[in-house]
């Protein structure tokens, strides 16, 4: 069966920092587009960060450039998203989602991933 587990959201100060974890059972990281999508309040679902697990290609929206960075540990089966100075409209639900293969990254959209995962709060107060 496959498990998108995720953790690590809370909430924080502007500036601060946080580490999303999203542990994967099931499948291997390798055969996987795998990352996280987010959704603030009234608005759509966004991609925030993926990483193709075949070739280590990475993506990032535009506004989090610079500050988040994905990793995973292949050996855990587990992706992380650390996200550092971080700005109240980083405030969303984020979701751990995956996509089998080796998608194009920027062009993936929330509901047309293979798995999701329940989504973890980051709140962020300025």
């Amino acid at each position: 069966e496959v498990q998108l587990q995720a953790c690590g959201g809370g909430s924080v100060q502007a500036g601060e920092s946080l580490r999303l974890s999203c542990a994967a059972s099931g499948f291997a990281l390798g055969d996987y587009a795998i990352g996280w999508f987010r959704q603030a309040p009234g608005k759509e679902h966004e991609g925030v960060s993926l990483l193709r697990g075949g070739d280590g290609t990475t993506y990032y929206l535009d506004s989090v450039k610079g500050r988040f960075t994905i990793s995973s540990d292949n050996a855990k089966n587990t992706v992380y998203l650390q996200m550092n100075s971080l700005k109240p409209e980083d405030t969303a639900v984020y979701y751990c989602a995956a996509k089998r293969g080796s998608p194009y990254l920027p062009a993936l959209h929330y509901y047309g991933m293979d798995y999701r995962g329940k989504g973890t709060l980051v709140t962020v107060s300025s």
